[in-house]
C-alpha cells in the first residue's frame, strides 16, 4: 500500500468540522442529564462552578485532544504513539472505551425512535413506567435465559439505527459525516427550540424555571457540587475517548484549532442551558397539573426521558406534537454522537491494518452492530446497558483521560510543543493558564473522580448485585486488548504518512509567525478527494480557517 493511498479525507470547511464536533458533543446527556444535575446542585448557583469547570478543564482538555489528532493527522493510537511509542496503549484504551459506548448507545437511540412513534397515539397509556420496563423492554433479571430472550420491538428500531449510522460513515468524512452534520444539527436546534417555546407557554412553566434557576449559593461550599460541575463538563464535551482526536485528524494542515474549540465548547454549553429551560418548564407544568412541587417530579437520565416525559405528554394539550418533537430531538442528538463514536475505532483499525476506511467500517462497524444486536434488545439489555455505561464513563473515560494527561504532560513533558503548535495556527493564543489548567487542575479533579468511583464500585458496588462483574470484565478486557494491539506492528504506509504529517506540522510551528506567507503555503495537505495540492487547498481555505 502506498503512502498516497493513505491520504486522509478532510472536512471541506472549518464550519463542517465545527458542526460535526458540536453534533458529537450534543448528545443525550445534554438533554436529560444537565437539567437534573443543575437542579440538584444549587440551581442557578450551579452555573458558577459549571463555568469555572468549562474554562479550567473542559476547554483545556478539548484543545489537548485537538492538537494530538491534528499534529499527527492520525487516529488516537497513532497520535499517542507519536508522543512516545510506549503511550500507544493509551490510544487503544480510549478507542476501546468508544467501542463499548457505541455498542450500547445505539439502543437508546432505538428507544427514542420507537417513542417518536408511540407519542402519536400515547401508546404508554396511564402508566408510563410499567409500559417502559415491562411492556416495551420486557426487562428481567440478569440470567442466561433472559440473555437470549429477544424483544422484536427493540430489535427492529435498533437495526434501523445501525443501518443509518453505518450508511453515513460509508459515505466518508465529506459525503457522510460533514453532510449529515450540516443538515441535521440545524434541524436538531430548530426542533428543540420549538419544544422549548411550547414548554414556556404551559401553565406552571414559570414555577419550573424558578426551581431550576433560583440560586442556592450555600451549595458552592460543597465539594460534591464542584465535582458534579466538572463531571458534567467532562462527559458532555466528548473528550477523553478519542472522538476529538480522530475528528481533528481530518482537519486541513492550517486550521484555527482554538477558535473552533471555543465555538464547540460554548455551543455545547448553550444547548445544555437551553435544554434546562425546556425540560424544567415542562416539569413545572407537570407539577402544576399534579398539585405538587417541582422537586417531586424532577428526575434525570433514562427515567426522565422514557417515563417522566411520556407522563407529561399524556397530561398536556397537544401532547403528541410535543412528544414527537422531544423524541426526534433525542434521535438526532444521539445519531450525531454515535456517528462520531464509531468513527474512532474504524479509523484506528484502518490505520493499524493498512486497509481502507470502508473495509474497516465493514469489519469494526459491522462487528459492533452485531454485538449490539445480540446483547441490547434482550430482557437483560437494560441491566447490561446500565452497568456498561457506568463503568465505561466513570472509570474508562475518566481513567483514560487522566493517564493520557499524566503521560503526555508530566512524563514526556510535551505540553510546550503542543501549545506552540496550537498557537502557530490558531487565532486565540494560549499560554501558561492552559498549561496550568491541563497539568494541575484537570488531573486533580479527574484523579479525585476516578478514586472515588473505584472505591465506591469496589466496596459497595454499583448495582449491589452480581451484574457488577460485567463492568469489571469490560475494563479488564479493554486494558488487555490495548496492550496486545500495541504490540502488533504498524504498516509502513501508515507510519510514513504520520511521519510526514508530524514533520510538516512541526515545520509550521517553527515557521510561526511567518506561517501565512506565500512561501509557506506548501506542504502536507494534498487532498485526493478533490485533486488539489496542499498549496492550492491552503490558499483556497485560508480565509475560512482563520
Amino acid at each position: 500500500m502506498s503512502t498516497k493511498s493513505l491520504q486522509r479525507e478532510v472536512f471541506p470547511t472549518r464550519m463542517a468540522f465545527i458542526l460535526a464536533a458540536i453534533g458529537s458533543a450534543i448528545g443525550l446527556g445534554n438533554i436529560w442529564r444537565f437539567p437534573y444535575v443543575a437542579f440538584e446542585n444549587g440551581g442557578g448557583a450551579f452555573l458558577i462552578p459549571y463555568l469555572v469547570a468549562l474554562l479550567t478543564a473542559g476547554i483545556p482538555i478539548l484543545f489537548f485532544d485537538y492538537v494530538l489528532g491534528h499534529r499527527s493527522r492520525s487516529s488516537a493510537p497513532m497520535s499517542f504513539r507519536v508522543v512516545s511509542k510506549s503511550f500507544e496503549p493509551l490510544g487503544w484504551f480510549q478507542t476501546g472505551v468508544a467501542t463499548v459506548i457505541g455498542i450500547y448507545y445505539a439502543v437508546i437511540i432505538g428507544w427514542a425512535l420507537s417513542y417518536t412513534v408511540f407519542s402519536i397515539t400515547e401508546a404508554w397509556g396511564d402508566d408510563a413506567g410499567t409500559f417502559f420496563e415491562a411492556t416495551y423492554l420486557h426487562a428481567g433479571e440478569l440470567s442466561l435465559g433472559n440473555a437470549f430472550s429477544f424483544v422484536p420491538g427493540i430489535l427492529i428500531p435498533l437495526i434501523i439505527v445501525w443501518v443509518i449510522v453505518l450508511g453515513v460513515l460509508f459515505l466518508g468524512v465529506q459525503g457522510g459525516i460533514a453532510r449529515f452534520s450540516k443538515i441535521f444539527i440545524p434541524v436538531l436546534v430548530v426542533l428543540f427550540l420549538a419544544l422549548v417555546v411550547r414548554s414556556l407557554f404551559l401553565p406552571g412553566a414559570v414555577d419550573g424555571l424558578n426551581a431550576l434557576f433560583t440560586p442556592d449559593f450555600s451549595a458552592l461550599a460543597k465539594a460534591d457540587v464542584w465535582v458534579a460541575a466538572y463531571g458534567q463538563i467532562f462527559f458532555s464535551l466528548s473528550v477523553g475517548f478519542g472522538i476529538m482526536v480522530t475528528y481533528a485528524a481530518y482537519l486541513r494542515r492550517r486550521t484555527n484549532l482554538t477558535g473552533s474549540g471555543l465555538v464547540v465548547a460554548f455551543s455545547n454549553s448553550s444547548f445544555e442551558i437551553l435544554a434546562g429551560v425546556g425540560v424544567f418548564a415542562a416539569l413545572g407544568f407537570m407539577a402544576h397539573a399534579a398539585g405538587t412541587g417541582v422537586d417531586e417530579v424532577a428526575a434525570g437520565g433514562v427515567g426522565l426521558a422514557f417515563v417522566g416525559f411520556p407522563t407529561l405528554i399524556s397530561q398536556m394539550p397537544g401532547g403528541p406534537i410535543f412528544g414527537v418533537l422531544f423524541f426526534l430531538s433525542l434521535v438526532f442528538a444521539g445519531l450525531s454522537s454515535l456517528i462520531s463514536i464509531i468513527q474512532v475505532p474504524v479509523q484506528a483499525v484502518a490505520e493499524k491494518l493498512g486497509i481502507s476506511n470502508r473495509t474497516s467500517l465493514a469489519i469494526v462497524g459491522g462487528g459492533m452492530a452485531l454485538v449490539s444486536l445480540l446483547t441490547m434488545p434482550t430482557a437483560t439489555g437494560l441491566t447490561v446497558l446500565d452497568v456498561a455505561d457506568a463503568f465505561a464513563n466513570n472509570i474508562g473515560i475518566v481513567g483514560g483521560a487522566l493517564l493520557a494527561i499524566i503521560a503526555v504532560a508530566w512524563i514526556k513533558r510535551s505540553t510546550p510543543l503542543l501549545r506552540d503548535h496550537l498557537n502557530a495556527i490558531s487565532s486565540f493564543r494560549i499560554g501558561k493558564m492552559w498549561t496550568i489548567a491541563l497539568t494541575i487542575i484537570t488531573p486533580i479533579v479527574l484523579g479525585f473522580m476516578l478514586v472515588q468511583q473505584i472505591w465506591t464500585y469496589a466496596t459497595t458496588g454499583y448495582t449491589e448485585t452480581s451484574a457488577d462483574i460485567i463492568g469489571w470484565v469490560i475494563i479488564a478486557v479493554l486494558i488487555i486488548a490495548a496492550v496486545v494491539l500495541s504490540v502488533l506492528p504498524w504498516p509502513r504506509a501508515s507510519q510514513e504518512f504520520t511521519d510526514r504529517a508530524v514533520e510538516a506540522n512541526d515545520a509550521d510551528t517553527k515557521a510561526y509567525p511567518e506561517l501565512y506567507t506565500p512561501a509557506h503555503m506548501t506542504g502536507f495537505d494534498d487532498n485526493p478527494t478533490t485533486g488539489t495540492t496542499g498549496a492550492d487547498a491552503a490558499r483556497r481555505t485560508e480565509g475560512d480557517n482563520r
